[in-house]
């Protein structure tokens, strides 16, 4: 039986008041370093490197200069250091690391240098979080810098003589002025964490990855979290109708399932939690998309492991809720299934009934994610009495097209939620923009035998968005549900390392979901 060989932990971190020349035992301690304040202005150097200079009697300066350091944001320069020092004997190496303005982001991305720099290391102390000003918000710094430390030595292998490299054991963030808050590092650590759990769902190849293993995987997050967890199989899918999932999976030999991950604030009865808002989210678990009969070109498929990284984020989301301290409720659903090819696949005009009774012509089976989604999508705003909901998916390369890689597509009916949403990425290192639901192309989704066509022609990202709007706003007292439609598969593929995104499946938007749930009101400001 095939399984998964033990794989890599991202580092442990630790924070604590004090320069990072006192940290004994770190065998690596990494130093900022900041442009002058002028152009042509000597390079500054950031917190601890005075005194590691002097334990050092090395001019650090000079070392910064030498190696032709600008500081901007990433760079690096080392310097040897083979007997330590008197206070911490075990350090073997200075790491110089540009932080250029020092925003959020330039930290994030130092910490992704730092992170790479001292793979397979012991241990690192640094001061880079601290090069930032004294009016910046210390928590918003330590998650950019976690996230950066933590993702940027993210490693996944398959090798029978095990991992290339490992992360650096432990990061020590020595920082003199920030506090030493465990409650913040601890809410840092559990965003980048969602951020690796979700990377590493995504990077699974699909020969282990079915849809019954995703179950699993869930049900094992709910024990490890508190959370409720329920399975529908290919029988219960069936029986209750949701035939957008079980039309997309009948070609595969591992049927389809629909997972259910449900969450209350800590020390709420369930009763109690009812009188609370409810946020929905649901991800697209497509464990691998060969296209079905539309069958897609070879290289289109290669990467076809991540087409679930809509319900990774969603799991890992999931997962990390009593981390950062949601005060509301939130249901997770992952529609699972594996578009394969065979003589039961479904086929290019096929009609299929969704929850609900609404009906899709299939006239693209490559577009098989809209499918799954809407029986989700249909069954919170029936069933659930949502509040709000949110879908994540890597749904159409039209995203890839309009923005590139770097930035994901979303779509809102509700201003409030699209801010919120927005804010939380640019926060977060995930940024996204707004796309807009534009009715004028409603008439390219419709079909003659059907309520609507699953692969009408037309900008491809807008369209199947108007195809599940119809979904969450089917009339009636519902009607009206503030809803946001994810679209990542712009950014769901690193093809080369960029900062924290190392290459592989990216596992882009749990850091944004908790980011935005884990404020004190996430509703604020959205229409109820």
């Amino acid at each position: 039986m095939t399984s998964l060989p033990s794989q890599v932990s991202p580092p442990e971190f630790a924070l604590g008041d004090i320069s990072p020349a006192a940290v004994v035992g770190a065998d690596v301690v990494a130093i900022p370093v900041l442009p002058g304040p002028a152009p042509g202005d000597p390079l500054l150097l950031g917190p601890g490197a005075a005194e590691l200079a002097d334990e050092l009697d090395v001019d650090l300066l000079a070392v910064a200069e030498l190696h032709g350091l600008t500081g901007a944001t990433a760079e690096t320069a080392s310097l040897p250091v083979p007997s330590g020092t008197d206070r911490n004997p075990d350090l073997r190496l200075v790491l110089l690391v540009g932080v250029g303005a020092a925003s959020p982001t330039d930290v994030r991305r130092a910490g992704a240098a730092v992170a790479k720099a001292t793979r397979d290391r012991a241990a690192v102390a640094t001061s880079v979080p601290s090069a930032v000003g004294d009016d910046a918000d210390v928590s918003e710094v330590l998650e950019a810098f976690v996230a950066g430390a933590m993702l940027g030595s993210f490693e996944f292998h398959w090798r029978s003589d095990g991992p290339r490299r490992t992360p650096v054991a432990r990061v020590v963030i020595a920082a003199p002025g920030m506090g030493g808050d465990q409650s913040l590092l601890e809410r840092a650590v559990a965003l980048g964490g969602a951020g690796w759990r979700s990377r590493m769902l995504a990077t699974v190849p699909s020969n282990l990855k079915n849809p019954s293993w995703l179950a699993e995987q869930a049900e094992a997050i709910a024990a490890a979290a508190g959370l409720k967890c329920r399975v529908w199989d290919e029988s219960d899918l069936a029986a209750e109708g949701f035939g957008g999932i079980i039309a997309v999976g009948s070609g595969s030999a591992t049927p389809p399932r629909l997972i259910r991950l449900d969450y209350i604030p800590a020390g709420l009865s369930a009763r109690a939690a009812k009188t609370l808002p409810h946020v929905v989210l649901v991800g697209k678990g497509i464990t691998f998309d060969t296209g079905g009969l539309s069958i897609k070109p070879g290289p289109s498929m290669v990467n076809m492991k991540r087409d679930m990284t809509g319900g990774a984020v969603v799991l890992a989301t999931m997962a990390a809720l009593a981390d950062v301290d949601c005060p509301v409720r939130v249901t997770g659903l992952v529609p699972a299934a594996e578009n394969a090819i065979s003589g039961s696949a479904l086929r290019p005009g096929d009609v299929i009934r969704h929850w609900g009774g609404r009906t899709s012509e299939v006239t693209n089976t490559d577009a098989e994610g809209r499918l799954v989604l809407a029986d989700a999508l249909a069954y919170a705003i029936a069933e659930l009495d949502p509040t709000v909901v949110v879908d994540v998916a890597t749904l159409t390369g039209g995203m890839k097209v309009a923005l590139g890689q770097q930035v994901g597509g979303f779509f809102a009916t509700d201003d409030g939620l699209a801010a919120a949403l927005s804010a939380a990425g640019d926060r977060a290192g995930e940024p996204v923009w707004r796309f807009p639901l534009f009715a004028g192309y409603e008439e390219k989704i419709a079909s003659k035998v059907a309520d609507a066509d699953n692969g009408a022609p037309g900008p491809s990202a807008i369209v199947a968005a108007l195809f599940l709007q119809h979904f969450v706003r089917p009339g009636g007292k519902r009607d009206g549900v503030p809803w946001a439609h994810l679209d990542i598969a712009s950014v769901g593929d690193v093809e080369k390392e960029w900062h924290e995104w190392t290459v592989g499946p990216s596992g882009f938007g749990s850091r944004l979901l908790l980011t935005w749930l884990g404020v004190h009101d996430p509703l604020e400001g959205i229409a109820s």
